[in-house]
């Protein structure tokens, strides 16, 4: 009996140490996470990159931890699938986590899958507390719009300025949209909104026009396409 006892208190030690060890790790993690997050803030990427690694190494189902790397991968390495693996892992840890669906659309949206980002999007969407829905709204209207289904590209884009009226690129994606279904009249008027409301341009046309011919030059693919649309309708 006594050597019972004794082995039960080992037991509750081990365990109590094991616990407590998990905690300091999960703790250290947090601290590396918010680290990462200020290196990103000041867009010292490969800083951020480590501080995030260190933090999954200690931490592997920190869904934050999870999102940032996959943000990291898809928005400053261009590698769609590499995110995919991370955001995937994050809605794993957190079926309801909206962010992570989100960006698991647009990563796909980058890979060129379109009918899948929308899928996501749409995920992230069956979720009502999700804080920035306009978000995926705005993505959702561009998948949508690559597909040329024009009218659920304009819906979704005016779903995304119903949750955050000054988002100046949703208006960028109706002048799209409008420009595309020969709605050359509110494809300006949309233009028009998209260029006061933007920060940078602050409604001046000839700085905008400036900056998209010069993004236009370091663009490919659909956003080339863009860039030289947005350029056509400010001549409306």
């Amino acid at each position: 009996m006594e050597k019972i006892i004794n082995l039960m208190i080992i037991l509750f030690l081990v365990s109590s140490c094991a616990t407590m060890g998990r905690e300091d790790r999960i703790q250290e993690a947090e601290a590396h996470y918010k680290l990462g997050v200020a290196y990103s803030n000041e867009d010292k990427v490969q800083k951020a990159f480590v501080e995030f690694h260190k933090a999954y190494e200690l931490d592997p189902r920190n869904k934050e931890v999870l999102n940032a790397l996959g943000i990291i991968h898809l928005l400053q390495f261009d590698e769609p699938t590499q995110a995919i693996g991370y955001f995937e892992e994050a809605v794993k840890v957190d079926p309801e986590y909206s962010e992570a669906y989100n960006n698991l659309g647009y990563a796909y949206q980058k890979a060129g899958d379109f009918e899948k980002a929308i899928s996501y999007y749409k995920k992230a969407l069956s979720n009502p507390t999700y804080p920035t829905a306009e978000k995926a709204y705005y993505n959702m209207g561009f998948s949508y719009y690559r597909l040329g289904k024009f009218d659920s590209a304009l819906n979704s884009f005016k779903e995304a300025i119903k949750r955050a009226p000054d988002l100046s690129l949703a208006y960028l994606g109706l002048a799209l949209v409008y420009n595309a279904k020969g709605k050359y009249g509110d494809a300006s008027t949309a233009m028009t909104q998209a260029i006061k409301l933007s920060p940078v341009y602050r409604g001046d046309r000839e700085k905008a026009a400036q900056d998209f011919a010069v993004k236009k030059l370091g663009a490919k693919g659909y956003e080339e396409n863009d860039y030289r649309d947005y350029l056509e309708i400010l001549k409306y």
